[in-house]
């Protein structure tokens, strides 16, 4: 195991962290109304890109959901139109989960990793202590 193994599984857990921190915040929003004549709340994607070599990968940007969002009937609601519309984000809840589950392994992949190289430089120095 190479002496860069925490630095690119360091570079796994910053872009699993804001996929998290993403997928977190699209899932708080998934019922934010706002009036018909504003933009919905738009949901946020992470774009993760390779590094160069060797060296992990990271989040080249973010790409986010549509504006328009959905028009849902909720007459009782003071953001209603006159017709009785909001505007909802068009999140689908289950893709998000989904997200959440994906994004939640390659963390705890990659905190494995820096564990197992951890172990495995104690056990190196250990050996040249001898």
């Amino acid at each position: 195991m190479s002496i860069d193994a925490i630095g690119i599984a360091g570079t796994g857990l910053t872009l699993h962290r804001k996929w998290l921190d993403a997928v977190a915040d699209n899932i708080a929003n998934v019922n934010t109304v706002t009036p018909t004549s504003g933009k919905a709340f738009q949901a946020r994607y992470i774009v993760a890109q390779e590094g160069q070599g060797v060296t992990g990968a990271y989040v080249s940007g973010t790409a986010l959901g549509s504006e328009t969002g959905i028009l849902a009937s909720d007459p009782s609601n003071p953001l209603a139109d006159a017709n009785g519309n909001v505007r909802r984000p068009d999140i689908d809840l289950g893709e998000q989960m989904g997200e959440l589950i994906m994004a939640q392994r390659g963390y705890q992949a990659n905190a494995a990793v820096v564990d197992r190289a951890k172990t495995s430089y104690e056990a190196a120095l250990q050996i040249g202590r001898g």
